[in-house]
């Protein structure tokens, strides 16, 4: 799976005291919700499962049911919070079924800790542009 964040210029948020609206924007900002669609579910993912149970492990079929959202549904979003590197895949056993399955939680039960690890791929990236464009340009001077 690719790493895929949104970076758009911002303004820290630290004056916002409703976590719902502080929420909800940065999400838009890094790419998470889109603008035009619906939301609800996303939203409702992030903050109030992974968020407010940050080191609890969610099967898919219980975000679903919760959520009242299908099955591909539920993994769109997963796999765009996957994505972004924000949550992390474990195994699980399912007492109901006593076997191990695919859960999701959030990357180290921590937001913040889970952000760390999203700013260190950001480094990369821009390294890796970084060199791209110092390619590029010895590429053009050499055809110069």
């Amino acid at each position: 799976m690719t790493f895929e964040l949104r970076v758009v210029s911002n303004t820290p948020l630290i004056g916002e005291e409703d976590i719902a609206i502080a929420a909800k924007t940065f999400l838009y900002q890094i790419g998470y919700l889109s603008k035009g669609s619906d939301p609800k579910i996303p939203y409702t993912l992030f903050t109030d499962y992974f968020i407010k149970h940050p080191e609890k492990a969610w099967f898919v079929e219980e975000l679903s049911m919760h959520l009242h959202a299908s099955k591909p549904t539920i993994y769109r979003h997963l796999n765009k919070l996957k994505g972004l590197d924000l949550l992390e895949e474990i195994q699980v056993l399912d007492e109901q079924t006593n076997q191990h399955k695919k859960a999701y939680r959030l990357r180290y039960g921590n937001l913040k800790k889970a952000w760390n690890f999203v700013e260190a791929h950001v480094k990369v990236a821009i390294e890796n542009y970084g060199k791209t464009v110092e390619h590029i340009q010895h590429l053009a001077e050499k055809k110069n």
